[in-house]
């Protein structure tokens, strides 16, 4: 892959942003998706990105793929940043969305595509998790509550062993940055434990004290009802809703958009923004 400009092309407008998501049989994960991206439009001026064109792709069960959309932008630009809609880094990321870029690119030789890291970790996403929590009727902004509350911070799970240590290391974070009783990780796939599971070691760890369960994935469908009906299942006093179409994510995709169009030799170290919640 060659590394494209950010003003792509002849009239100086910014190269196209195409964000893949996983994709879902469930039809509010796309619309959650299509919101989203309706956000980062919306967002995108006020950094100096007007007009950014902005287009959504599909790895599975929708469309279009991110071959088609990466095709379609070949016919007008000659370059493109992907950014991938996952919040950790694990075989999607790794291969699948490379494995589209690479075979468009062999097709295409005269399409540019710079690559862009994941979503998560970033503090924005810690400050949409904790939004979602109100929203479900935890006390996040009285410390005294925080400090007799446990949270399942629930995540999609992954066979990537590096990809669950991200969201147990972010865990611990939020643990110590906002001063939770516990947070403990959970994986509704491919990994223990399972959010059931941590909701009952946190209920029998401090038997009377609240724990709640954070649905740690990007849009609704079905991992999000099977967190949902099973930290309640298991006593969780409250269960988040998915991150959804978020400002702070917006935000968090025109950051990694902005990383990776820009030139090598002008980039600088991205702040480590997991490090504080602020």
């Amino acid at each position: 892959m060659r590394h494209p400009r950010l003003s792509a092309s002849g009239g100086g407008a910014p190269a196209p942003l195409v964000a893949v998501a996983h994709g879902s049989r469930d039809p509010r994960a796309a619309a959650t998706i299509n919101d989203l991206l309706a956000l980062v439009r919306s967002r995108a001026a006020a950094r100096g990105l007007a007009g950014l064109d902005v287009r959504g792709a599909f790895l599975e069960h929708c469309a279009p793929s991110p071959r088609q959309v990466l095709s379609g932008v070949a016919e007008s630009d000659s370059a493109c940043v992907v950014v991938p809609l996952l919040l950790t880094a694990a075989y999607h990321s790794k291969s699948d969305i490379p494995a589209h870029i690479a075979a468009t690119a062999s097709a295409l030789p005269g399409l540019d595509v710079r690559y862009a890291d994941t979503l998560g970790p970033d503090r924005l996403l810690l400050t949409v998790l904790e939004r979602r929590l109100a929203e479900a009727g935890v006390a996040v902004g009285d410390r005294r509550a925080r400090a007799r509350t446990s949270v399942v911070l629930a995540a999609a799970g992954s066979c990537d062993h590096t990809a669950n240590a991200t969201i147990a290391a972010l865990a611990a974070h939020w643990e110590a940055a906002r001063g939770w009783r516990r947070v403990l990780p959970a994986y509704a796939s491919a990994a223990g434990p399972r959010p059931d599971e941590a909701v009952r070691a946190l209920r029998a760890d401090a038997p009377g004290s609240p724990v709640a369960a954070a649905a740690y994935l990007l849009a609704p469908g079905y991992f999000a009802d099977k967190i949902h009906a099973d930290a309640l299942a298991a006593g969780a006093a409250a269960v988040s809703s998915a991150l959804g179409a978020a400002p702070e994510v917006a935000d968090v995709i025109l950051d990694r958009y902005a990383a990776a169009a820009r030139p090598a030799e002008a980039a600088a170290p991205a702040p480590a923004r997991a490090a504080s919640t602020g």
